[in-house]
């Protein structure tokens, strides 16, 4: 009985969030202007009503019962492990807290969007400087709580048994090993014929809603619309992709779009039984993002992919009087693939992506331990540029520390993922080629089933039954390792 009445409890948090994320998602898409305080102040009011059923001291009761109960299968328990740790969490940071972090978040990411178009850092500095106060806040008590140090805290809130020891050795080899290697791909790379130019949003999403279509997004429990900055969210019944486009490169914005269909197959693909609780959840950003990357990296910059979308590309875009050896597949690809040191991180190669999220990993570790004030971020930013990728944003904050939403919307320990996911995507990709020899004709003949099929079985209907650890080893046969990532991009570009 106790099992169920959390259950129960955790349904109606399922129908909340639900509300949250379509409210984040209207916020974000659709929303007049003239609603951001309202907007913040109701994302509040929920936030406080999840953390206080989440938070609720009869909770302590009914997980003690529950964890006794021997009628409990493989997934009721790892349900129960996962409100578990929910209480743990909502117990560590008070109530109050949760609201003004909540309404300062969207108070600043509803600023970010108008003062980085005016390349405003004065502004929305002291907007930033109390996200981050806040978050500092909520740090000290999950560090507190979970007996970790205060931003291993925050990693943890978006991929659960991660943190620092783990992932400093990873961006130390990525480090070491990609400048070099990135020098080489650069001076050896055969530069693609030009594309054309101003090719509309229209068109672009055409093609766009055709790709997911092809891919197997589920328009039927999903839709695509245009946003600042794109993301994936909502619910798996009900998943909202935003993408933004560049008429002056359409790849850009195409591969965008792939990259959340990737994270909207998952999302689709969670387990349906299990809606609504925390075991049919996704398994943390980290795993999230091996889902997109794999898509867009693994997939969609891949000679069979773009070999296959080739003819739906020129029929979409291809003027009649354009170059047809623009819009070869040859061309394509090398588009695709193009290695080039730019400033921003969304619109990266997958050689220097890793870079960019390295230089916000260090920085965010520093702002967060107060060796790094907000006021001297725009120059830090800069410093990693030059270090990293021999680019100065002086004087250019919207591309330098303020191109990015997730400081802005209070996301600190998120950038990780990235990098992490990518370097998951290459290891679970090169099992699934393994494992399934029709996987790559297929793509190339533009059938996902045989792909989709083995990530729906071995990854996404698996929701959070195991830990990230013990997916990647069940799937892979070993746990997180550069070695796949590494001999994928030395096939792509040696």
């Amino acid at each position: 009985m106790s099992y169920q009445q959390l259950q129960h409890k955790y349904q109606e948090i399922g129908d909340l969030e639900h509300a949250l994320s379509v409210l984040g998602w209207d916020e974000a898409v659709m929303m007049s202007s003239g609603g951001g305080t309202t907007r913040a102040n109701s994302l509040a009011t929920l936030s406080a009503h999840v953390h206080r059923i989440k938070s609720d001291p009869d909770n302590a009761a009914l997980l003690e019962a529950a964890s006794g109960d021997n009628s409990l299968n493989e997934w009721q328990r790892a349900n129960l492990e996962q409100m578990q740790r929910d209480w743990i969490i909502a117990q560590a940071v008070p109530e109050d807290l949760v609201v003004a972090l909540s309404k300062a978040s969207s108070t600043c990411e509803q600023n970010w969007r108008a003062l980085r178009a005016q390349n405003n850092w004065k502004a929305i500095e002291p907007l930033l400087r109390e996200v981050l106060k806040l978050t500092k806040e909520q740090a000290d008590c999950l560090s507190e709580a979970r007996g970790v140090s205060a931003y291993d805290a925050l990693i943890d809130l978006y991929q659960p048994g991660l943190g620092q020891a783990s992932i400093d050795p990873v961006f130390d080899d990525l480090a070491s090993f990609l400048p070099e290697f990135v020098d080489t791909v650069i001076e050896k790379q055969r530069l693609p014929l030009p594309m054309p130019e101003k090719i509309s949003a229209e068109k672009q999403k055409n093609l766009a809603v055709t790709l997911m279509q092809k891919i197997g997004f589920a328009f039927e429990r999903g839709r695509l619309d245009t946003s600042h900055h794109p993301f994936c969210g909502g619910v798996p019944d009900d998943t909202r992709i935003t993408t933004r486009y560049n008429e002056d490169n359409f790849l850009d914005s195409l591969m965008a779009v792939l990259h959340e269909t990737g994270h909207a197959l998952y999302e689709q693909g969670l387990p349906a039984r299990w809606r609504g609780q925390p075991v049919g959840a996704a398994l943390g950003m980290a795993i999230h993002e091996s889902q997109s990357l794999l898509m867009e990296m693994q997939v969609c910059r891949g000679k069979e992919f773009i070999k296959f979308a080739a003819p739906y590309i020129r029929e979409e875009l291809a003027d009649r009087n354009a170059d047809s050896l623009a819009f070869s597949a040859d061309n394509l690809h090398a588009h695709s693939i193009l290695v080039r040191r730019g400033l921003i991180r969304v619109d990266a190669d997958e050689l220097t992506y890793p870079l960019h999220v390295i230089l916000r990993y260090e920085l965010e570790k520093d702002l967060l331990s107060g060796t790094l004030e907000v006021s001297d971020l725009p120059e830090a930013w800069d410093a990693k540029m030059r270090q990293y990728l021999g680019i100065s944003t002086l004087g250019n904050d919207a591309d330098g520390c303020m191109q990015d939403v997730h400081w802005y919307a209070g996301l600190v320990g998120y950038f990780p993922t990235y990098s992490l996911g990518a370097i998951t995507a290459a290891q679970i990709f090169a099992t699934a080629v393994k494992d399934n020899v029709d996987i790559l004709p297929g793509i190339s003949q533009g059938d996902f089933k045989p792909l989709l099929t083995w990530l729906r079985q071995n990854v996404h209907e698996k929701g959070r039954l195991l830990s990230a650890d013990q997916l990647l080893n069940d799937v892979t046969g070993a746990s997180l390792s550069t070695r796949d990532f590494k001999q994928h991009l030395t096939n792509r570009y040696w």
